[in-house]
């Protein structure tokens, strides 16, 4: 293992944020953590145990699109609890690795970091989640809406748990591993100066260097620390398809992995969540098998 501090796993198995697959059914990423956990990942980290944070039940009730975030206060009541458990082993100096859930668990770890200062934010995933009123009027699932959310952007019962709004700064956010198609949300992130690499950036610059430089520029006084969010759908479709949205043209294990080490030996990184892997259509494991060697792969000395 890279590091001295204690890394601890801990689950937040919730699929609060996803619409459903198909009428009557849930989403089956909250069986993430099982699944990882399942190829030993506790184990190959070396890693203290952490427990689960258990999510409300997933219930959208009469929620109708232009309601808002269906789940939202079930989503803003795990927040709180998430980020009461992050917050408690960032203090203590551990390592927290987040099992998920859907991205909306990202909230948990940014209102924690919020709690203790200013923290950035290294999102690896195929689209930046950042879905808002100002850019959508398809508002609903806050997997998709995490960063929007936590830079302040949405409705004042997620934007603004306990006064502490914005999470994070725009300035703060760094996002890898967008599909080189997701034009509009490239254009609207580059107008607010948030850094997008693409996977087409990553395989021109090098994902080594771009990840060394970026948790450079969070080593400085006037920033605490990071935290990395990593969504399963960064991968390509050929080795990741079990997700909710399988987009083409993603990373593969090994430039995933180039990219993950310099961000999780930094020591201005506090925490990993590892997030959208869906067991329920990955019925062999080989994806979830692949997915935990890559985690564990990244926490290894290069």
């Amino acid at each position: 293992m890279i590091r001295m501090r204690n890394i601890v796993v801990l689950d937040a198995p919730s699929n609060l944020g996803l619409r459903p697959p198909a009428p009557g059914t849930v989403p089956g990423c909250y069986k993430l953590a099982g699944a990882l956990r399942e190829q030993r990942i506790v184990q190959r980290l070396h890693a203290l145990e952490g427990g689960v944070v258990v999510p409300p039940r997933y219930d959208r009730g009469d929620w109708q699109e232009g309601d808002g975030v269906f789940n939202a206060a079930a989503i803003a009541s795990y927040t709180v609890r998430l980020a009461d458990r992050i917050e408690r082993h960032v203090r203590a100096g551990d390592f927290p690795v987040v099992l998920g859930g859907d991205c909306s668990i990202q909230l948990g770890a940014s209102l924690a970091l919020r709690r203790i200062g200013r923290y950035g934010l290294a999102a690896v995933d195929a689209s930046p989640d950042f879905r808002h009123p100002g850019n959508s009027d398809r508002i609903g699932a806050a997997g998709g809406e995490e960063v929007a959310l936590g830079t302040g952007r949405g409705q004042e019962d997620l934007t603004d748990l306990e006064g502490l709004k914005p999470y994070l700064r725009d300035e703060d956010v760094r996002f890898f591993g967008i599909r080189d198609a997701f034009e509009e949300d490239r254009a609207e992130l580059a107008g607010l100066k948030i850094p997008v690499v693409t996977v087409g950036d990553l395989r021109e610059w090098g994902a080594d260097a771009l990840a060394r430089a970026t948790a450079q520029a969070f080593e400085i006084p006037e920033i605490d620390g990071f935290w990395v969010h990593l969504d399963a759908d960064c991968l390509d479709p050929s080795v990741m398809p079990a997700v909710d949205s399988p987009d083409p043209d993603g990373l593969q294990p090994a430039e995933l992995v180039a990219l993950l080490r310099p961000l999780l030996v930094s020591p201005a990184c506090v925490g990993l969540n590892v997030t959208i892997y869906d067991p329920d259509l990955d019925p062999e494991g080989t994806a979830g098998a692949l997915l935990t060697d890559v985690v564990v792969d990244a926490f290894a000395q290069s």
